[in-house]
């Protein structure tokens, strides 16, 4: 569906869903939670990573838009992108997935969005495609590509660049995340889930990963491999998260 019917459907939506003025709901402060996963998760092994969060609350139930997070992961895990070809932002910008180098994928994952059309909170369904992009300094960098699919054609970049940690962490992604428009004089796109997968086991690697070498660590602590997350929100508001992924 192209942007412009895309957004003609939603506008009808719009239309079709005026009712009579009600009392608004009472705002909730916005909740996340994620849960990362390792496959295979051996000690010492090559692996893929999977990140998810789910967010609730917020205004009439809807999260506001989020505008960044950190993610930190457990010390001893190894993320290393040296050997992967790299897609520069721009070139993502004017040519999508397929302007990137097929050696620079890194992963894939899935994101469900809820978009306001008048009274109304449209789900909307993406796809995310993640490149390693330029480094900066000695920091690794991913160009996260989100494409919507239905009901919005929309796509956004956002970047994460990878820095240390102080224990019992061991690296940390710090993500900035670029408002995502929807239909004139409405808010912009709310994050209600999403899932990265990124990493890649030997020759067959997970459904949702690619290239790029993530090592499980060799020891694990008392609980499990610590990861946590913090998250900004487009009206100021913060929320976090953590959770541990088990020992093997």
């Amino acid at each position: 569906m192209s942007r412009r019917s895309a957004l003609g459907v939603l506008a009808a939506c719009c239309f079709c869903a005026a009712a009579p003025a009600v009392a608004p709901a009472a705002q909730t402060a916005i909740g996340a939670s994620m849960r990362p996963s390792l496959l295979p998760n051996r000690l010492g092994a090559s692996t893929a990573l999977t990140l998810a969060f789910e967010f609730s609350g917020g205004d009439e139930g809807v999260p506001a838009p989020l505008s960044g997070m950190v993610v930190r992961l457990p010390s001893g895990l190894k993320i290393d992108l040296r050997s992967v070809g790299t897609c520069a932002k721009s070139r993502l910008r004017r040519r999508g997935v397929a302007g990137c180098p097929a050696g620079s994928l890194v992963g894939r994952g899935h994101a469900l969005m809820s978009v306001h059309a008048g009274s109304l909170a449209v789900g909307e369904e993406a796809t995310v495609t993640i490149f390693r992009g330029p480094d900066r300094g000695s920091r690794q960098t991913l160009e996260i590509f989100g494409q919507g699919e239905t009901p919005l054609d929309q796509s956004s970049i956002s970047t994460a660049v990878l820095e240390p940690d102080s224990a019992p962490y061991g690296s940390k992604l710090t993500v900035s995340i670029p408002p995502i428009p929807t239909l004139v004089l409405e808010p912009n796109a709310s994050f209600v889930s999403l899932s990265l997968t990124v990493g890649g086991v030997g020759r067959g690697p997970r459904a949702h990963a690619a290239a790029g070498a993530i090592l499980v660590p060799r020891t694990c602590p008392t609980g499990g491999f610590p990861f946590a997350a913090s998250f900004t929100f487009a009206d100021g508001s913060t929320a976090g998260a953590s959770a541990s992924a088990a020992c093997p």
